[in-house]
C-alpha cells in the first residue's frame, strides 16, 4: 500500500489525535483483502434543509412523515455496529445538517474518539463561531458545497439569494479557525470543460482547500436529465470524460469518488467503500441510488452490507460510477425500476439473479 505525501501527512496526524480511528485506518487493505467493506456511512439524519437546490438528490424522500425517523439512540446503535464491523468514517448530512437541534447529541452518540467524522454543509449557518463549536466536539471536517464561481450562478443553483456570499464566508469562517474544510461541488459534462470550472478549482486550491467533485446523475430533482451526464468510459480511455478528469486530478488537489486512496484503487466504493442511511432506516448503495439494501431498525448492518456486496454493481470492482454514466443502467434500473415509483425500492424488487457478483471485487483490487 502506497500513500501520498499529504495521506501519509493526515495518516500521522490522525494516529496522534484519535488512535482508536488510525488503527482501524491502518486495518483498510487487510479488510478489503477479506472483500469487506471499509465504508464511509454517509448518515441522513434529518431531510430539513433551508435551501432548495436545483440538484437535490433526496427530494422524492423528503415529506415521509409517517415514516419512523432515526433518533439519537438509532445512531448510537449504528455506531456501535459499524465500530464492530472496523469502519471508522461517519459523513453528517440529510437536508442540512446545521439545522438539527440534536446535531451536538448525534455527534456525542457517534462517539468522536471512535470515528473520522465529517459535517456536510451548505454553509448559510456557518460562522467562526459555529465552526470552532463543531471542532470542539468532535468533527474532523467539514465538506462546504459551492457550486458555482459565479454568485449569481450558484444562488440561481441554491434557489436563495445570498447563499454565495454565506458560503464564501464560511470558507473564511473555518480556514479562520482552523476546521479541516473540503469543497465539494457538482459537476455537469458542460461544466467539467469550462474555464469556470478550472477558476474554481485553481482558486481553492490556492486556498489549500482540495475540491470533491459529485458528477451530475439522473435522479432526485434531476430524474431524466441525462444530458449533463458524462461519457461512459472509463478514466482509461482517452479523450473520454474521466480521463480529462484524470488529467486534472493530476495537476491539481482535486477528487471524485473514483479517486484512488487510502493506498486502495477500489474503482466506485458503492457499498465497498460508502454507503448511505436515511432518514428512515434504510441502506442505499449510494446517496444518488434509492434502493434500500436493508433496514437497521429491522435488521443488523453487518448483514445489509453483506447483502449489498451480493450484487455486481457493489460487490465486484466497477471502474465507472453506473449511476452517473451508464445509459444501459439508467434503461435497465432507472426506467424500469426505480422512476415514479415510492422511494427507496426494495433491493429484491430491483435487482435480479443475472445482477448477482459473479467476481467478488478482493479479486481483482489494485493496490497503489
Amino acid at each position: 500500500m502506497s500513500l501520498n505525501q499529504r495521506e501519509q501527512s493526515n495518516r500521522n496526524h490522525l494516529k496522534d489525535t484519535k488512535p482508536y480511528v488510525h488503527k482501524k485506518i491502518q486495518r483498510f487493505e487487510e479488510k478489503i483483502r477479506r472483500g469487506e467493506s471499509i465504508a464511509i456511512i454517509q448518515m441522513q439524519y434529518n431531510y430539513q434543509c433551508n435551501l432548495t437546490c436545483e440538484h437535490c438528490c433526496v427530494k422524492r424522500l423528503q415529506g415521509q412523515s409517517s415514516k419512523r425517523s432515526m433518533t439519537v439512540e438509532d445512531v448510537r446503535s449504528l455506531a456501535r455496529q459499524a465500530d464492530a464491523m472496523g469502519l471508522a468514517r461517519f459523513v453528517i448530512t440529510g437536508g442540512e445538517p446545521l439545522t438539527f437541534k440534536d446535531l451536538d447529541e448525534v455527534v456525542a452518540a457517534i462517539n468522536p474518539q471512535k470515528f473520522f467524522i465529517n459535517i456536510d454543509t451548505n454553509g448559510w449557518f456557518l460562522d467562526a463561531a459555529r465552526a470552532r463549536h463543531l471542532k470542539a466536539i468532535g468533527v474532523d471536517r467539514v465538506q462546504l458545497s459551492i457550486d458555482s464561481f459565479d454568485e449569481a450562478g450558484h444562488d440561481a443553483f441554491r434557489r436563495r439569494k445570498g447563499s454565495y456570499q454565506r458560503t464564501m464566508a464560511a470558507v473564511d469562517a473555518c480556514q479562520q479557525e482552523g476546521m479541516d474544510l473540503f469543497i465539494q461541488t457538482v459537476v455537469t459534462k458542460e461544466r467539467l470543460y469550462s474555464k469556470e470550472f478550472i477558476n474554481f478549482i485553481e482558486y481553492f486550491n490556492g486556498r489549500g482547500i482540495g475540491v470533491f467533485v459529485s458528477f451530475a446523475k439522473p435522479v432526485g430533482a434531476w430524474e431524466r436529465r441525462y444530458e449533463g451526464c458524462i461519457d461512459n468510459n472509463s478514466r482509461e480511455v482517452q479523450g473520454s470524460d474521466l480521463y480529462y478528469f484524470r488529467q486534472l486530478e493530476q495537476k491539481y488537489r482535486l477528487f471524485s469518488h473514483l479517486t484512488p486512496g487510502y493506498g486502495l484503487d477500489m474503482g466506485c466504493i458503492a457499498v465497498k467503500g460508502m454507503f448511505s442511511v436515511t432518514q428512515f432506516g434504510d441502506v442505499l448503495p449510494c446517496p444518488y441510488m434509492h434502493v434500500s439494501l436493508g433496514n437497521i431498525f429491522s435488521e443488523p448492518l453487518q448483514d445489509i452490507v453483506q447483502r449489498g456486496l451480493g450484487y455486481k454493481y457493489f460487490g465486484e470492482r466497477m471502474e465507472t460510477c453506473v449511476i452517473a454514466q451508464d445509459r444501459n443502467f439508467f434503461k435497465k434500473i432507472l426506467e424500469n425500476k426505480i422512476y415514479d415509483k415510492p422511494l427507496p425500492v426494495a433491493c429484491a424488487d430491483v435487482f435480479t439473479d443475472e445482477d448477482k457478483t459473479k467476481i467478488p471485487f478482493n479479486t481483482v483490487m489494485k493496490s497503489l
